[in-house]
């Protein structure tokens, strides 16, 4: 399942969630698949595109970032897929 993962950094500060990539890596669990990521143009928040099928797989990771990022999941598709979806409806 795609995943979008939108990362709001506690306090507004990404210093902190930057040096802890910088020294420990994205810290992926085994079973996430990280796609790409994109950040917002002030610095508030990260959007990254990611594939899991466990929910347990993405909990450990969120734990290990939850002190300095606050999560929102949101499950999406790709759009084309999401096209051939709704033109079998039309």
């Amino acid at each position: 399942m795609l995943l979008m993962i939108i990362e709001k950094f506690k306090n507004r500060d990404a210093k902190p969630v930057y040096q802890r990539l910088h020294e420990r890596g994205r810290m992926m669990t085994e079973g996430l698949i990280y796609r790409d990521s994109w950040i917002e143009a002030n610095f508030d928040r990260c959007f990254q595109l990611v594939e899991c099928d466990d929910p347990a797989v993405l909990q450990e990771w969120i734990m290990q970032w939850a002190d300095l990022v606050e999560f929102e999941i949101v499950p999406v598709t790709p759009s084309a897929v999401a096209s051939e979806i709704v033109k079998k409806h039309l």
